[in-house]
């Protein structure tokens, strides 16, 4: 289809027009105020008060060594968040709490027996260089760490090993899945859990200051956080699907005393899409097929190609009941819905094209955003989905900072090629063109094609790599 990305208005007034005409609810400001506007207040969590209002989220690299360990590419991007002046690192990237729970062989994980701990410190130790070198203090700086199991996704080898918490049809079709693939047993969930405690102690030793207890983007909790088809403790009813979130909460508590606990969480998604109708567009393929739909959260039951939010918010509300007060809203998952989880101008390539203007796909998370907030107003909520505003995200955020409809903007493809951009909102500077994010997503084609993530286009890191050859050639086959 046709539309215009952010990146075609050369001025705030002209992308405010277009913006106001395609959702009316919705705004920006005209002009951006640095540090001392909405975007440069402190923000109290807990016994911390952050410096400003920028958040940069967990983004994996694939680029860590077999063994778990960082490698050069991991260390450059954690220095690059530091260097951002964000104050708020959340989760740096997903984690994997155990070997088997790894969604790539280089992704980084608690193994046993290696020098996690040592690796953990250098990951924090690079943040904090990056954050000095930019003449910033350390005292109203927080850094997470992202605690992940991949699940139906998971792959630490050369072939998929996925994890399943629940029969799903529509997903084993989309991933090509044999449908007779065991679900994990209560047990292994357990031990999954008891996983997600062990690698917290260890990023509280480390001198973290939180963990993201990951339920997002189709991952193990994600996945259980939907399963009403699961039989027995962990499935059925949003108690019991909640259950081994609440057991892992529960432990970190005991073991990690003063260690803060947040989660990034998929609140609400549509049914699976694919390539169809116009060529290459994206359609929910088969979506009333088996009504009401018995899996996902945040889905309508009878009409899973919209979005419902009532029981994401008995989710929120059960979460402020635990005293977990920091949440990373996200949608859908970068597998089976990337239009709406990760807008973009052009899609991945095991994708489709957008089913309509994406920009529309940011209102939807600034929607949500804003309705959760609204309802626990206590609660601290950072947003997603501002990359594909390139030139005029921090336009938008400032708004939705200002109108308190948001705590804290977030920041993850743009981040990868330009993790100053706070930096320079911040200090008043100008905006560096050539460094913001245009949706490329080579970012997901790398780690889709076995290769790095990273902005090949953009970053000459990235873009003068033998990888950048390997990845190019991919897409002409495609």
């Amino acid at each position: 289809m046709d539309f215009k990305a952010p990146g075609s208005f050369r001025t705030a007034e002209a992308m405010r027009v277009h913006l106001r005409a395609l959702l009316p609810d919705l705004d920006m400001d005209l002009e951006l105020e640095g540090r001392a506007g909405p975007l440069g207040r402190e923000l109290d969590i807990g016994s911390m008060t952050l410096g400003n209002r920028f958040a940069i989220h967990p983004m994996e690299g694939w680029d860590g060594t077999p063994e778990g360990k960082p490698g050069e590419s991991t260390l450059r991007r954690w220095h690059g968040f530091g260097r951002s002046t964000a104050k708020m690192i959340w989760g740096g990237e997903a984690f994997a709490v155990c070997p088997e729970g790894r969604a790539n062989p280089n992704q980084l994980h608690r193994a046993p027996g290696r020098e996690v701990l040592a690796s953990l410190s250098t990951l924090l130790s690079q943040v904090h260089t990056g954050h000095k070198e930019m003449g910033e203090p350390l005292d109203d700086l927080c850094v997470g760490l992202q605690l992940t199991h991949s699940g139906r996704f998971a792959c630490p080898s050369d072939e998929p090993a996925p994890k399943l918490v629940v029969r799903n049809l529509a997903l084993e079709e989309h991933q090509g899945l044999p449908a007779d693939l065991p679900l994990l047993t209560d047990t292994e969930l357990e031990a999954i859990g008891e996983a997600y405690v062990a690698t917290a102690k260890l990023a509280h030793e480390a001198g973290f200051h939180f963990v993201d207890v990951k339920a997002c983007h189709g991952y193990l909790l994600h996945e259980l956080l939907g399963a009403r088809a699961r039989p027995g403790p962990y499935g059925g009813d949003l108690a019991g699907r909640t259950r081994l979130m609440k057991r892992i909460i529960d432990a970190i508590r005991i073991e990690c005393p003063g260690l803060v606990i947040g989660s990034r969480i998929s609140i609400a998604d549509v049914f699976p899409h694919k390539p169809g109708g116009e060529p290459g567009t994206g359609e929910p393929k088969g979506w009333d097929a088996q009504l009401p739909y018995p899996h996902g959260l945040g889905m309508d039951t009878d009409d899973p190609r919209h979005m419902d939010l009532t029981e994401p918010f008995e989710l929120l509300e059960l979460l402020h009941s635990w005293d977990v007060r920091l949440v990373s809203l996200s949608l859908g998952s970068p597998y089976t819905t990337p239009h709406l989880q990760r807008p973009a101008s052009y899609p991945p390539i095991d994708g489709y094209l957008p089913p309509r203007d994406p920009l529309l796909e940011v209102g939807e998370h600034l929607r949500t955003v804003r309705q959760c907030k609204a309802a626990f107003p206590d609660m601290v909520f950072a947003g997603t989905g501002y990359s594909y505003l390139m030139e005029y995200l921090p336009h938008v955020a400032q708004h939705e900072v200002r109108a308190g409809h948001v705590d804290l903007p977030g920041l993850g493809r743009m981040a990868l090629i330009y993790p100053e951009l706070p930096a320079d909102v911040l200090a008043d500077r100008p905006l560096q063109r050539r460094k913001i994010c245009r949706t490329f997503s080579d970012c997901t084609n790398g780690p889709r094609l076995g290769l790095p993530s990273g902005c090949y286009p953009l970053d000459p890191h990235y873009k003068d790599s033998q990888n950048a050859g390997a990845l190019n050639e991919a897409k002409r086959e495609r």
